[in-house]
């Protein structure tokens, strides 16, 4: 699902980090090593149809490599 990020993330919480995170070994291949976090916060987002919505998005980031693999978990309204 193609969507963009509207204005800033609220709410954001880290529920795993390290070893916790399941996909570890192919964030570490594909972006390199850090100090990876899974986090999720709420966001309003654009879809692709141009639909304006607020959800829980989550995402992996570590210092220095920024977000990636945002995606949307739920919708919230």
């Amino acid at each position: 699902m193609d969507f963009t990020v509207i204005g800033e993330i609220k709410d954001i919480e880290t529920f795993a980090t390290g070893r916790a995170i399941r996909e570890l070994a192919r964030l570490q291949r594909r972006y390199g090593r850090g100090r990876w976090r899974k986090r999720k916060g709420r966001a309003t987002v654009r879809l692709a149809d141009e639909a304006i919505r607020e959800a829980e998005v989550h995402w992996y980031e570590a210092a220095g490599i920024s977000r990636k693999e945002v995606k949307i978990k739920r919708y919230v309204d």
